[in-house]
C-alpha cells in the first residue's frame, strides 16, 4: 500500500478548509451575521495563508512533483494545471482585495466582489483537490523537480 505524501496532503487539506469556511462565511453574511462572517472569513484567509506557506516552502526547498500518469494524458493534465494556477492566482488577488475592502468598510465594492471571489475560490479548491488526486492518488507522482519542469514537463 502506498502512503500519501505528508506536505501535499496537509496543504491540500488547508485549501479545502479555506473553501469550506468561505462557504460558511457566505451563508453567514446572507443571514446578516456580520461579526461572525468577519471572523469566519479571517479564518478562511488564515487557512489559505497556511496552504500557501506550506506550498511555497515545499516548492523552494524540495521542488514540485511532476505528473507521473500516462504520457498520453499529460497534455490534458498540463492544461488543467495551468487553468488551476490561473484560478488560484486570480482567487488570491481577489481574496486580498476583498479582505482589504471589508476592513476599510468599502462595502459597496466588497458586496460586488465577494460572490465572484467566493466562486473563483470554490473552483480553485475543487481544481486543487483534482490536481492532488491526479498527482498522488490516481497516479504515482513523477519526479520532484523545479516548478517549470513540473508544470510544463521540460
Amino acid at each position: 500500500m502506498n502512503s500519501l505524501p505528508v506536505l501535499p496532503t496537509i496543504s491540500t487539506s488547508f485549501i479545502v478548509l479555506s473553501a469550506i469556511t468561505v462557504a460558511i462565511g457566505w451563508w453567514q453574511i446572507k443571514q446578516r451575521k456580520i461579526e461572525t462572517h468577519k471572523k469566519t472569513m479571517i479564518l478562511a484567509a488564515i487557512f489559505a495563508l497556511i496552504f500557501f506557506i506550506i506550498y511555497a516552502t515545499r516548492t523552494v526547498f524540495i521542488g514540485n512533483t511532476s505528473f507521473g500518469g500516462p504520457s498520453d494524458i499529460k497534455i490534458y493534465y498540463t492544461i488543467f494545471l495551468i487553468f488551476h494556477i490561473t484560478l488560484a492566482t486570480v482567487g488570491a488577488v481577489l481574496g486580498i482585495i476583498n479582505l482589504v475592502t471589508g476592513f476599510k468598510k468599502k462595502f459597496s465594492t466588497h458586496r460586488k466582489l465577494g460572490p465572484i471571489t467566493s466562486i473563483v475560490w470554490f473552483c480553485t479548491g475543487i481544481t486543487g483537490v483534482i490536481v492532488y488526486l491526479l498527482l498522488y492518488v490516481f497516479y504515482k507522482g513523477g519526479e520532484t523537480t523545479s516548478v517549470l519542469k513540473a508544470i510544463l514537463g521540460f
